[in-house]
């Protein structure tokens, strides 16, 4: 049996360790259970998009109990305790009714052979709720004072380790000179990156954002781009622009992050021509790109031809996938948010 001090320590490594938060999850709770027995537990995010909670983690609980949980009513009963504020773990014993009045307890917990356990809500730093774990056991007997404390206190080693920012946050630290960042939400809202600042141009309705969105829709990993500074002839150059889509077990209402960072070696390539790799790496015509940028065909052509020079590439197509590959274009979205609505239709 480890001492509360060794599982704490054990947790914290595990809290911070990188790999999916599923693993990260299912790691902490085994060492959990080492001080703070059960026998049925679960891990779940806290949705606040949708007002639920999704089961990241289950351990010894039956198929049609964890059914249950993945619906509504645990939700609705989390919040009717009040097990989804800052406060201590609470028990079924501390309600002042039965347990059997809770739907939860009522239909698929006691069916399932659970009479006690503790629930409590999981905070990251900056009062972020971030998930729930409840730790269930099939005596009667009501948690002991120092399994309450003892959960309470590692509630926040746990929380740490569950946050989805944390994957997004050590997902940014690849990003070499990042300076600035933006988590994307599924509901078109956007958050503050714990750790980095945001930037003017990284507004929730800014057309940079826009792109963002557009990428990590288009279900990409990891993105690059250039975005022009101070207008649309970059008079302040270019900057990096990043997008990581989160891991298929980090929180849905995560969308992707959005960082910002130095740009890298443009090869020579001028702001016009970085707007025209924008339009080929979408697969746009010469006559479409000189509609779009209100320029002549042969003007398109000349741009490609020193595209083609500087990127070392043979065609056009290649040209693009170096262009997408290595994030040296500025998107066509650009563009269009500033186009008018006839010609909308050539990009």
């Amino acid at each position: 049996m480890h001492t509360q001090r060794e599982a704490g320590l054990l947790l914290a490594e595990t809290a911070a360790s990188v790999g999916s938060t599923t693993e990260r999850g299912r790691t902490m709770l085994e060492i959990l259970r080492r001080v703070v027995p059960f026998d049925g537990a679960f891990l779940a995010f806290a949705d606040p998009l949708d007002d639920r909670y999704h089961a990241l983690v289950t351990i010894d609980l039956d198929g049609r109990t964890i059914d249950f949980l993945a619906g509504p009513q645990l939700t609705e009963d989390i919040e009717v305790t009040g097990t989804d504020r800052e406060r201590p773990p609470l028990s079924p014993s501390d309600l002042p009714y039965p347990a059997e009045e809770l739907p939860t307890w009522a239909e698929a917990l006691i069916p399932a052979g659970i009479r006690e356990g503790l629930g409590v809500a999981l905070f990251a730093p900056g009062q972020r709720h971030v998930g729930h774990l409840a730790v269930l056991s099939a005596s009667p007997q009501p948690p002991s004072p120092t399994t309450r404390r003892r959960l309470g206190q590692l509630a926040p080693v746990l929380a740490r380790g569950l946050d989805p920012m944390r994957s997004l946050v050590d997902a940014a630290r690849l990003v070499r000179g990042a300076r600035a960042g933006l988590v994307l939400l599924a509901d078109g809202d956007c958050r503050q990156l714990p750790g980095l600042p945001t930037d003017d141009v990284l507004r929730a309705d800014s057309p940079l954002v826009a792109a963002a969105r557009e990428r990590a829709g288009a279900g990409q990993v990891c993105a690059s781009f250039l975005w022009p500074l101070s207008g649309a002839h970059a008079p302040d150059g270019h900057v990096r622009v990043t997008v990581l889509t989160p891991p298929e077990d980090v929180a849905l209402w995560l969308t992707a992050v959005v960082l910002l960072s130095p740009p890298p070696d443009l090869r020579g390539l001028t702001p016009r021509e970085l707007e025209v790799l924008g339009f080929l790496v979408e697969g746009c015509s010469n006559q479409k790109i000189a509609a779009a940028l209100v320029v002549a065909p042969r003007t398109v052509a000349t741009h490609l031809e020193h595209i083609l020079h500087k990127l070392g590439t043979p065609t056009r197509t290649l040209a693009a996938v170096r262009a997408e590959r290595e994030g040296v274009y500025v998107p066509a979205l650009h563009h269009r948010q500033r186009a008018l609505p006839d010609t909308a239709a050539w990009v």
